[in-house]
């Protein structure tokens, strides 16, 4: 018996947890624990605590683009049903967010620390948050529509 889509939804799903879970981690506990830090204090932290997550978050951005692909292809492409093309679209959406915040907001980060710019970094910070809000949002838009898709 052939098991490849069953261990491709485990991996898919392995990847949406690691990335959705850090992101409510990040959100709603690292950053609220950090808000009685001092900017020099916090902004270091925030820095190195991103960049390991982004790493996380780029491996199970990697292995959700190619267990949905996979996916997708054994149900139909782009004759699946509706709501796996809605969350195709969306986590292609979600994914170009990341890529934003990563290769665009994160250095902007990394430059404030390194120079002690911290009102830049908190500005950075600000616009980091934003997307993660954006990103929880349609990922757990994105595991209704999981559910109500029978996936």
């Amino acid at each position: 018996m052939n098991h490849a889509f069953e261990i491709a939804l485990f991996a898919h799903l392995l990847g949406v947890t690691v990335w959705i879970g850090g992101m409510v981690f990040a959100h709603f506990c690292l950053r609220t624990s950090l808000a009685e830090l001092t900017p020099q204090s916090r902004l270091p932290l925030m820095e190195s605590a991103l960049g390991k997550f982004f790493n996380w978050v780029s491996g199970s951005v990697i292995v959700i683009l190619l267990s949905g692909g996979f996916m997708m292809s054994k149900v139909g492409n782009m004759h699946a049903p509706l709501p796996v093309l809605a969350m195709a679209a969306i986590g292609i959406v979600m994914m170009l967010l990341f890529g934003h915040l990563r290769f665009a907001l994160y250095p902007k980060v990394q430059r404030a620390v390194q120079s002690q710019r911290w009102p830049d970094g908190a500005r950075a910070m600000t616009s980091i948050r934003r997307i993660v809000v954006i990103n929880m949002v349609l990922g757990v838009v994105t595991i209704y529509l999981a559910v109500i898709g029978g996936v």
